[in-house]
């Protein structure tokens, strides 16, 4: 909280804005949809719980009661855990939109806070700065060189000037200056009215991963309702009983549908998101952290993200008189200085004219500043970009200032070839040193009536000013870490190349040949794929061109990320493939159109970050080969009773197959996610660019893992068969075989590179708890008469269930001769 920088407005009290709030509403947009109804549809509608509906229904009308009250449990269940995960998953979102949500600057009882969007009411008075959206519609009060781009409502990308007395539409974005204006609508009454509608529509949005998970789950519903039909339709015939076969259907139809896959994905992608906060990451969308184990180049801004945005006054050169001033070791003033502070903001927010301001201040002699006052703008225009303003007092004397990038400055100035060739060339000997450099010139205007453009004014070349921005001290050991992760590392700035090359000398990005925007601009785009393969450094680059390059790394098929806190920035950052602004630093702008936030602007948690975006995807594979080579033995032995007459008609009925899903949600969920990770194993990106979740020979070793675990169920199952076992022994044996198979498949997939005595000394605290629990379940199945009898299997004495147990660490430990 601070002081307003005019006394002048005050805004409201703590009185008034309840008053307002309480007369126009909060400022939000849309009616708060009912998180408890659409929780409960969205559990409801699910068709594993249709299935073990219908199911139950079943088994009631057949008058198989313990089945039907067993069936019963598990959808209470079932949409119990669906119906906690949803809440809390709601709430996490609800969070991290709070966290992330825009935030305004207002005035009340005369101090300037900042406060989420939200909160604002009418007749607050707001400070609209350059890089911020304008939170609420409002009347402009007072306009310091203050422009908006209004393209979201007119589609017009020309920025328009806004005066005292002009209105300011919510949503749209200042591109230059700054105001202060009074809000007149909030909420519903805004003309952009439906902007939180869109937001909550953009949301919805699926990842990639999130669109390969549906398309196979889709297939897979659709493989199962032929299933369901074919199995429905044989056991019918078979049985001459039209719900004794629904039930054989049922169990094919739930063995098939692989409802683990979605729920897995959410759970590691939201747990993704949670640690990503706690280390100081904010991603905007849980589904942007499948995205981070993949980034193959990462695209740095200089300024804020390599450097710390200080921008500190270091020299001033007078061009006519030949001189430099030094400030690290003895300024004074001067003209240069005088005119390059006449041509920044009375109350500066932009670092380099805070920087001039001060530095004016500690060496002006009389200080003028009290007596002049802007009368004219002419905002940051033109390619390089300049800025002028013309200011009054009240003798009727003029001051013209102009200042910006040097070669706009001395073309403006219309020097000869000479002259403009050793300006050009001092600015390049400041920037070979690392410095911001900006020409300052002294405008002359002879006429009563005020210019309309920059460019009719006459002006007088003063000389150069130029700022050190110090590299982040810890940049160059995250540099190192990048490239050591495999990441590539490139510089993209608006600077000079000379100050974008020593700058990289200092942090440690490689360089070769640097690439200048105006190259970049004559370029086509097979020339620019050709330099961006071996191109690290790109300097003097517009906005435009930083779109381009962005693009041209994504068609190379590079996963790109990209960091940026200004306005000109916001463009790149939407394109990339991981957006990440800054907490601290960044415009608002900027925040919202990346998809991850350093809340300290500290780029070493990016390393972090990438790290767990890797350990995520490689654990998340492991999640899905489980799920697949766990799901083809229960698929087949549902199936097989069909062909194999010795076993028992209903080999696996619906109680069995709810039982097993209930055991490995919980697996795949929670002990995967959990799973720790070797860094020798995360120094390569993941690979994001198959359209399949698992392909090749990594698909034929799952596929076979679930096949070999069939082939052991059938054979225990053979083996109760040859010992004189009825029906129920050889369902029990087969049962039995699978959960034990399903605990040591746990293990063993735990790693598909290192052997299973050095995982199990791995800590991962789940994995007791989730195996303690299935064993446990196993034994009461085995052990509680009612269990016997709904799960249709004999009692076990405690050695006969060593043949389930060998059988079930035969069919899965053979992969360990494999691994290597």
């Amino acid at each position: 909280m601070t002081t307003s920088k005019n006394p002048d407005i005050t805004g409201l009290s703590n009185e008034e804005v309840e008053k307002q709030r309480s007369l126009h509403g909060a400022n939000v947009g849309v009616e708060k949809e009912n998180l408890t109804v659409k929780i409960l549809l969205s559990v409801v509608t699910e068709p594993m719980f249709i299935l073990l509906l219908v199911a139950c229904s079943a088994y009631f009308i057949l008058g198989e009661t313990a089945e039907g009250f067993t069936m019963l449990f598990a959808i209470a269940f079932v949409a119990g855990i669906d119906v906690f995960q949803n809440f809390r998953s709601q709430r996490a979102l609800k969070a991290l939109n709070k966290i992330t949500s825009s935030k305004a600057k207002v005035i009340r009882s005369g101090e300037t806070l900042e406060l989420p969007s939200q909160e604002i009411v009418t007749q607050d008075v707001l400070i609209c700065e350059e890089g911020t959206i304008i939170p609420a519609d409002a009347d402009v009060i007072t306009s310091y060189d203050f422009s908006v781009n209004e393209a979201m409502i007119t589609g017009e990308s020309v920025s328009v000037e806004k005066q005292a007395g002009d209105q300011v539409i919510q949503g749209t974005l200042v591109v230059g200056g700054y105001c202060y204006a009074r809000v007149n609508a909030v909420g519903r009454n805004t003309t952009l009215s439906g902007i939180g509608r869109l937001v909550r529509e953009a949301g919805h949005t699926k990842s990639p991963l999130q669109l390969k998970v549906t398309y196979f789950v889709r297939r897979m519903v659709i493989v199962g309702s032929v299933a369901f039909l074919f199995v429905w339709a044989y056991h019918t015939w078979d049985s001459g009983s039209v719900l004794h076969g629904l039930l054989h259907g049922l169990a094919m139809a739930m063995s098939v549908l692989p409802e683990e896959l979605p729920v897995a994905l959410s759970t590691f992608m939201a747990l993704g998101a949670y640690r990503l906060l706690k280390i100081g990451v904010i991603a905007k969308s849980p589904a942007t952290v499948e995205t981070l184990g993949s980034a193959t180049v990462i695209c740095l801004d200089k300024t804020g993200t390599l450097t710390q945005n200080l921008m500190r006054v270091t020299h001033v050169y007078d061009f006519s008189k030949k001189r430099e001033i030094n400030y690290d070791e003895d300024g004074e003033a001067s003209e240069v200085l005088t005119y390059a502070m006449w041509a920044s903001e009375e109350s500066p927010f932009d670092p380099m004219e805070k920087s001039i301001h001060e530095t004016f201040g500690l060496y002006a002699g009389q200080d003028p500043r009290d007596e002049f006052k802007i009368v004219k703008e002419f905002p940051l225009s033109g390619k390089p970009p300049v800025m002028t303003h013309i200011l009054g007092n009240t003798k009727g004397e003029r001051i013209v200032a102009c200042k910006g990038a040097l070669e706009g400055i001395v073309g403006l100035c219309g020097l000869n070839r000479t002259e403009a060739a050793e300006a050009l060339a001092k600015g390049r000997e400041y920037a070979r040193k690392g410095f911001r450099v900006l020409g300052v010139a002294k405008g002359h205007s002879h006429e009563a009536s005020l210019p309309e453009n920059q460019e009719t004014l006459n002006f007088e070349f003063l000389g150069l000013i130029t700022f050190y921005d110090p590299p982040d001290q810890h940049i160059a050991q995250v540099i190192e870490k990048f490239y050591q992760t495999g990441v590539r590392v490139v510089m993209i700035t608006g600077d000079y190349p000379e100050t974008a090359e020593a700058i990289a000398k200092i942090v440690g990005i490689k360089s070769n040949a640097i690439v200048t925007g105006t190259e970049v601009r004559e370029m086509d785009e097979g020339q620019l794929q050709e330099v961006l393969v071996n191109s690290h450094i790109f300097a003097r680059i517009s906005p435009e061109q930083k779109l381009r390059i962005i693009d041209g790394f994504k068609k190379l098929g590079e996963t790109v990320a990209m960091t940026g806190d200004g306005v000109n920035d916001a463009p790149a950052l939407k394109a990339s493939h991981i957006g990440i602004a800054m907490g601290k630093r960044g415009t608002e702008v900027a925040k919202e159109a990346a998809g991850l936030i350093l809340a300290k602007d500290n780029m070493a948690k990016m390393i972090d970050a990438i790290f767990l975006g890797r350990r995520i995807n490689e654990n998340l594979k492991k999640a899905f080969r489980y799920i697949i080579s766990i799901h083809i033995p229960i698929i087949l032995l549902v199936t097989l009773p069909i062909f194999l007459v010795w076993l028992p008609s209903m080999l696996l009925t619906p109680v069995h197959v709810i039982f097993l899903e209930l055991i490995m949600g919980p697996t795949c969920s929670i002990i995967y996610e959990n799973e720790p990770m070797d860094e020798k194993f995360l120094s390569n990106p993941s690979d994001s660019s198959s359209k399949k979740l698992i392909q090749g020979s990594e698909l034929w070793i799952t596929v076979v893992q679930g096949l070999i675990i069939t082939a052991g169920c059938v054979g225990a199952g053979y083996f109760a068969k040859t010992a004189g076992g009825d029906g129920e022994a050889i369902r029990g044996h087969v049962f039995y075989t699978l959960i034990f198979s399903n605990i040591f498949l746990t293990l063993v997939n735990r790693s598909f590179r290192v052997n299973i005595l050095k995982t199990i000394g791995i800590k991962n605290r789940l994995i007791p708890l989730i195996i303690g629990i299935s064993i446990s379940l196993l034994l009461l199945i085995n052990y509680v008469p009612l269990l016997n009898t709904i799960f249709g299997i004999n009692t076990f004495a405690p050695e006969a269930l060593l043949v389930p147990l060998i059988i079930g660490f035969c069919s899965t430990l053979w992969i360990e001769f494999f691994k290597k």
